[in-house]
């Protein structure tokens, strides 16, 4: 538990339910290595309750350890040698044993694992709450939390209208990744080009940043825990799929096609060799996870299924079927620092560009903020087979904002100015909205560019201020 950063709001809520009188019911969902199980236990710290991790087992083993888990937290054990192989049993048995004038903690991590052993946990727990947890006093109240990496079984299976438990949740959490501002609290001695970098590379997971040590350079971090057949990230892509999904084969293909560059359908179809017919799964199952996105060109209009797009959202499996699972053989013959000179280097800057422009698009909702803008708006890009635009900020207000996004040094201010009113000429500014023009940049824009009436210039300074 050392080193806990963020989730401020995310214990607000859970202290308050703890807090409160009555009984309260929050899933908690979100993709793999997020955090989850760091948050739970962080908030149970020093409080009654029972924390349990479902498993791939059968229903009667998980039972009798949720039984021993609640004998050790409850300091009651004759729980643990209890004879039942009925969660409603086990479940009387462990309210019934909890401190008087104590609200209880249930817990129950990995739920997704637990109920494909015991599919009907949830009606069970329906049962429960409904006719004895939800309205109990302070003397038999409980904060159930229900918690799963598996996103689409949480939205369907627990907060789903077709659950048995549909509509009881008092909150819920959708745990996302840490921002990049929270993200470099992990190495905050890096610059900022550094810290950007570091988060191109892990994302906001508090786990793959912990993985990079502060005391070594962004590359050394790639070759020690990325390229290292030894290394705890070396297989992590591997790790995920094989946790989640069959037929990883196909993954993989689907996968290494969007993180070479094939983004539509058709492309990703040839890429990978599957059916273009069966694609839509293998896709709907990678979005589910929250390994893959889709994206919409941004206009204002409804968006055509014909100009979809879908790249790999998370930004260490982007990596790692960009660069470490093609050069996994190198590597190992050749060695970690020989593959990140020879296979990698020479491309990281280019990578870094496309991640910038994710970056750009994060900051300016930040932006906005700052500069008193109060219209709701939609951030995203637009790209047609003729013109890319790294940024659309599509505002109510009528007005667009569209934005060039340079990792590279800008030597002359007016040709980034030039190219950029030469993508905007291409935009089907079809709500006749008013354009402004935005050019970000990883270092200091040229001395004059501030103070141009054309665009605003921002470097990594102002996004990360």
């Amino acid at each position: 538990m050392d080193g806990f950063i963020g989730r401020k709001a995310e214990l607000k809520l859970l202290d308050a339910a703890y807090e409160g009188p009555q009984s309260a019911f929050i899933p908690i969902y979100g993709r793999r290595r997020i955090g989850k199980s760091e948050l739970i236990l962080r908030f149970m710290k020093d409080r009654p309750g029972i924390y349990f991790l479902g498993k791939k087992a059968p229903a009667a083993l998980q039972i009798r350890e949720f039984l021993g888990e609640a004998a050790v937290a409850l300091d009651e054990p004759l729980l643990a040698g209890q004879a039942t192989e009925s969660w409603s049993e086990a479940l009387d048995l462990v309210v019934s044993r909890r401190r008087p004038g104590q609200k209880l903690i249930l817990a129950l991590d990995e739920f997704q694992w637990t109920v494909d052993a015991s599919p009907e946990l949830p009606s069970i727990l329906q049962e429960k709450w409904d006719r004895s947890w939800r309205d109990a006093s302070d003397e038999g109240s409980v904060v159930l939390i229900l918690c799963g990496s598996y996103i689409g079984f949480m939205e369907r299976e627990v907060l789903g209208r077709r659950s048995p438990l549909f509509g009881r949740r008092t909150a819920q959490i959708l745990l996302r990744p840490f921002g990049y501002r929270e993200a470099a609290l992990f190495h905050p001695r890096y610059s900022l080009p550094d810290q950007a970098k570091t988060y191109f590379l892990c994302g906001g997971v508090p786990l793959y940043l912990k993985a990079f040590a502060a005391d070594r350079s962004v590359e050394m971090n790639i070759a020690a825990e990325l390229l290292d057949e030894y290394a705890a990230l070396h297989r992590e892509g591997d790790f995920l799929l094989r946790e989640e999904l069959r037929e990883v084969e196909s993954y993989y293909a689907v996968l290494l096609a969007i993180a070479s560059g094939a983004t539509s359908n058709q492309a990703i179809a040839k890429a990978s060799g599957q059916d273009v017919r069966s694609l839509h799964y293998y896709l709907q199952q990678l979005i589910e996870l929250g390994y893959v996105e889709r994206r919409h060109p941004l206009t204002g209009e409804p968006p055509s299924p014909r100009h979809v797009r879908y790249f790999v959202a998370d930004p260490l499996m982007r990596f790692w079927f960009r660069f470490v699972f093609p050069n996994t053989s190198y590597s190992r013959h050749m060695g970690p620092e020989r593959a990140l000179r020879d296979r990698i280097r020479p491309h990281l800057d280019a990578y870094f560009g496309t991640c910038f422009e994710s970056l750009c698009q994060e900051a300016l909702p930040g932006l906005y903020q700052r500069e008193g803008i109060t219209a709701a708006f939609e951030v995203g890009e637009y790209c047609s087979k003729t013109v890319q635009i790294d940024l659309v900020g599509l505002r109510d207000d009528g007005w667009t904002d569209l934005g060039e996004c340079k990792w590279g040094t800008v030597r002359s201010r007016l040709a980034v100015e030039q190219e950029l009113e030469t993508k905007i000429r291409e935009y089907p500014n079809t709500r006749n909205a008013t354009i402004g023009r935005r050019i970000f940049t990883r270092g200091k824009p040229p001395a004059d560019a501030q103070r141009t009436a054309g665009a605003r210039w921002h470097s990594l300074d102002d996004l990360y201020a």
